[in-house]
């Protein structure tokens, strides 16, 4: 991944984890939390693709596992993410712009539904039976409903921070700059060629000096 999408993904997660944990997880909704972070993956990887979303899911999902309270093995929701921001990557828009929002939605209730599910059947493969004990149903149907209401604030800000440190002029041009000075470097270094200009000028030179003596001559033979 290049520096600004680590840097751009990093700052957003950090921020998302944030508030996932200090505000929404404290509201005490019924049923699931509204999961911040699950939009702020699907933001990023509309926009970086299955491999930047998978990369970034993990990452977030990691972070998520280690940051207190966590109560569940590490690495679960870590796996979770990956699949997801893998999976929401490959539905990318190939021109980068979102020509309405229907699709986004349906990639939010996806990813809510999906999200649980596999976080519930991880959790059944180590031993965890608490979506058992709260409910399956009840935490699908809130999970979606929550994520869905809470997309439409977050989903397109972050696609659009994405898209934006993409586009971003000064890496082109720096980029450009440096081709640029590359390029000349070896022309002037390794083919001659600047040492062939400098031959080319004195000759200029002295084809211009002759042709002043030559009137200086011809002015004084007249008088």
């Amino acid at each position: 991944m290049r520096v600004n999408r680590i840097l751009l993904s990093s700052a957003l997660v950090v921020v998302a984890l944030v508030i996932q944990v200090s505000v929404l997880a404290r509201l005490h909704l019924p049923g699931a939390v509204p999961d911040l972070l699950l939009l702020t993956v699907l933001g990023l990887a509309l926009v970086y693709g299955h491999v930047g979303g998978a990369l970034v899911g993990f990452g977030a999902g990691l972070l998520a596992d280690l940051a207190p309270p966590a109560d569940h093995a590490a690495g679960r929701y870590a796996l979770v993410l990956c699949v997801i921001g893998y999976l929401a990557g490959l539905v990318k828009p190939e021109t980068g712009q979102l020509k309405s929002a229907t699709g986004p939605m349906a990639v939010v209730v996806a990813a809510a539904v999906g999200s649980t599910l596999l976080y519930a059947g991880v959790g059944a493969l180590v031993g965890d039976t608490a979506a058992r004990h709260v409910g399956l149903g009840g935490l699908l149907f809130t999970a979606a409903l929550y994520d869905l209401l809470l997309a439409p604030f977050v989903v397109p800000g972050v696609m659009a921070l994405a898209r934006r440190a993409e586009n971003d002029p000064l890496a082109d041009t720096g980029s450009a700059a440096k081709a640029t000075d590359i390029s000349s470097g070896w022309l002037s270094g390794g083919t001659g060629l600047k040492i062939g200009s400098q031959r080319n000028g004195l000759r200029v030179k002295a084809a211009r000096a002759r042709m002043a003596r030559a009137g200086r001559i011809k002015g004084v033979k007249r008088l």
